[in-house]
Formats: C-alpha cells, sequence, structure tokens
C-alpha cells in the first residue's frame, strides 16, 4: 500500500478531515502544514513524507514508527486492523485484552458477560455506533477466548449481532460478515431463542436500513423456520421481511407480514419501561411500523403508527424521536412534495446532536434524497 493512502486509511479511522490531520501535525510538530499540502502531495501519492513528518504523523494517528517506514509492517498492521474493523488506536487494547485473558486462563464469568450484554442493550439505544464499536471488539477478542459452552456461544452470538449493526447495512463485506458469524455462533449455542432472535434482528436491521434485502429475507425465513412460537425474535424477523417486502414492491405481502406482526406483538413484545436493543416495546413497534407504512404509502397508518410511538417515547432516547420526523419527511417525498420532504428530514437530522448520529439515520437520509418511487 502506497504511503498516502495509508494516511488517508488512518486519519478516515479517527474520523479526522484532512484539515483536522493539518491541526495536529502543526501542533505536535510546531511546524505549519496546510490541508492543501496533505492532499495535494501526500494523499494523492505524487510523494511520501520525510523522515520528519513520518515521525510526527506516527505520533498523532497514534501508530509505531515502523509502520510508517517500512511496507512490510505497513500490510502486517493493516491486516490486523481490517480483521479487527476498529480504529488504529484501539488495536492495541484489543490486542493486550486477549492476550491477557488467554494468558490468564480465564476472563469474566458468565454471569458477568450476561450483565455486559445487559449494559449493551441499554447503551445501544443512546450511544453512537463508532463508541459502541470500539467497546464491542475489546469485549469480542476478550470472548473469543471462552467459547467452550453452549451459554458462550449465545452470549457471543448476541455480542456479533450488535456489533454487525454498528457497520451499515450497505457495507455487505463486514455488516452481512457479521451477521452470518452470529448465525452460525447461536447455532452453536443449541438454543432456539437465541437462533431465532440472532437471525431476526439481522432481518429488521437491514430490512430497516434498506439493504443487502436478499440478505434480510434469507436471515427472516431462517428465524420463522427455527421456531413458530412467539418471540421478540420472530417479531423482529416478520417487520425485517416486512421492510424487504415493502422496498421490493410486494406491497400485499407486506402488508401481511404488518398484520402477523402485530399478533405477535400482542404476545411477545416488551414493557413500555424497557429500552434496550433486546427489547421491542410498543413506541419500537410503532417506529417499525411507521417507517414500513410510509414505504408503502398508506400515509394514515403510518401517521398513526408515529403518534403512538411518539406519546410513549422516553424523552430520554431522541434519536428515535428523529427516526419518526424522519419518516414524515420520506411521507411528503412519496406523496411529491420531494423539496419539502427532504427539508423536513433533513431539519430533523440536523436538530439532533452530531454525537448522537446512528448510520441508520444516514442512511435514512439517503432513502429520502433518492430518487422519488
Amino acid at each position: 500500500m502506497h504511503m498516502g493512502k495509508l494516511i488517508r486509511d488512518l486519519r478516515q479511522a479517527r474520523g479526522w478531515s484532512q484539515g483536522r490531520l493539518a491541526d495536529e501535525l502543526a501542533e505536535h510538530s510546531g511546524t505549519p502544514i496546510s490541508r492543501e499540502y496533505i492532499s495535494r502531495r501526500w494523499e494523492s501519492c505524487r510523494s511520501v513524507p520525510s523522515p520528519f513528518w513520518l515521525r510526527h504523523l506516527a505520533a498523532v494517528l497514534d501508530v509505531p514508527l515502523a509502520v510508517m517506514e517500512s511496507d512490510v509492517n505497513r500490510r502486517r498492521f493493516l491486516s490486523t486492523v481490517a480483521a479487527t474493523a476498529v480504529a488504529p488506536g484501539v488495536a492495541s487494547d484489543l490486542l493486550a485484552e486477549g492476550f491477557s485473558a488467554r494468558l490468564k486462563g480465564a476472563g469474566p464469568s458468565v454471569e458477568a458477560w450476561a450483565d455486559t450484554l445487559t449494559t449493551y442493550g441499554a447503551d445501544y439505544m443512546t450511544l453512537g455506533a463508532a463508541e459502541i464499536q470500539k467497546r464491542l471488539a475489546i469485549d469480542l477478542a476478550v470472548i473469543q477466548q471462552q467459547c467452550d459452552t453452549p451459554q458462550m456461544w449465545a452470549h457471543v452470538s448476541r455480542l456479533m449481532t450488535l456489533y454487525a449493526k454498528t457497520f451499515p447495512g450497505s457495507d455487505g463485506n463486514r455488516a452481512v460478515a457479521w451477521y452470518r458469524m452470529a448465525a452460525e455462533s447461536a447455532d452453536r449455542s443449541g438454543d432456539a431463542g437465541t437462533r431465532v432472535w440472532v437471525r431476526g434482528r439481522a432481518a429488521i436491521a437491514l430490512g430497516y436500513e434498506g439493504a443487502s434485502l436478499p440478505i434480510a429475507t434469507m436471515f427472516a425465513d431462517q428465524a420463522l423456520a427455527i421456531d413458530e412460537r412467539p418471540s421478540l425474535g420472530r417479531l423482529n424477523a416478520i417487520y425485517g421481511k416486512a421492510h424487504a417486502a415493502a422496498i421490493s414492491g410486494d406491497t400485499d405481502a407486506a402488508r401481511v407480514l404488518d398484520t402477523e406482526g402485530r399478533r405477535v406483538f400482542d404476545r411477545a413484545g416488551s414493557g413500555d419501561d424497557e429500552a434496550s436493543d433486546y427489547a421491542v416495546p410498543y413506541w419500537r413497534l410503532g417506529v417499525f411500523r411507521s417507517l414500513l407504512r410510509a414505504r408503502l404509502g398508506d400515509e394514515s397508518d403510518a401517521v398513526a403508527a408515529q403518534d403512538e410511538a411518539r406519546r410513549l417515547l422516553p424523552p430520554t432516547l431522541p434519536r428515535f424521536a428523529t427516526h419518526l420526523e424522519m419518516h414524515r419527511g420520506l411521507m411528503l417525498v412519496r406523496a411529491g412534495d420531494r423539496e419539502g420532504g427532504i427539508s423536513y428530514a433533513r431539519t430533523a437530522l440536523d436538530a439532533l446532536p452530531p454525537e448522537k448520529h446512528s448510520l441508520t439515520l444516514r442512511m435514512l437520509m439517503e432513502e429520502v434524497t433518492g430518487p422519488a418511487s
């Protein structure tokens, strides 16, 4: 890999602009450097940094200097980062935690991992994808040392599912690969509930995002075939399949699935006080149905679902309120008011603090601004 591409990838992994990198380098080195120089000279691969700048790049980008100096070391380092799919600054902690758990011969107890799952389920509702992803990467490095019982495979499969959710569904090489691995891990648990939940969560994640629709339908069908009993996993699978059907133009199937999903919710839905990614209270069902009905063009049903969801939505979860507002923007676009719908959705998204944004919201904005159907 050319040095310029490495600099770009490491910069983007930290979420920095070229201007931010220039500022960091200037502060660390005491020597001014411009964004244009980084763009036109280094990242365009027209030249490589001098030894002086290599030292400061290594420092501000938090990578060993040897990585910057040697092509062989660069390839080895990048293969590690690619495998973990985390920012370089996290790789050291990830590797240290994994080896530490292995050297000690054990990690957290099964009960401790259950508590960790509960914490992640709650944190997912309020934190951004980047923060969740970094923490999960380290925990996955630790728990992989302990996958020797069915219960541990059940825990790791749920962690993998959440980790997959931190990647956009359009990134099939990552999100879908992790969903597949999570499903395989769930199978090793031997627990039907876990197997259904993992596949159902993958289905609703992809279907809601409008990404990898054949994969969403596949996971949904697998979940529905494993166990016919009402459960949150089955509920997720039904609505994942419904969204895939709606986007694909099979409106009749989507409406039938919506009716079936409401029946399953009546028997397996979560309580209104549960705020976790592992729960589907009535307000979250409303979020599922709001977007589904907006995609189907059923304005009255969509508005009713939005109003019910908004009435019960906890004020501590503003991201989901933004979802509902953006659904209204999509409805306006589908009704023919493209400019008004895009403006409405953009205003809703801009009102949410950037650190609260999710990958799903960004994909929803792309759907709103896409070609009118």
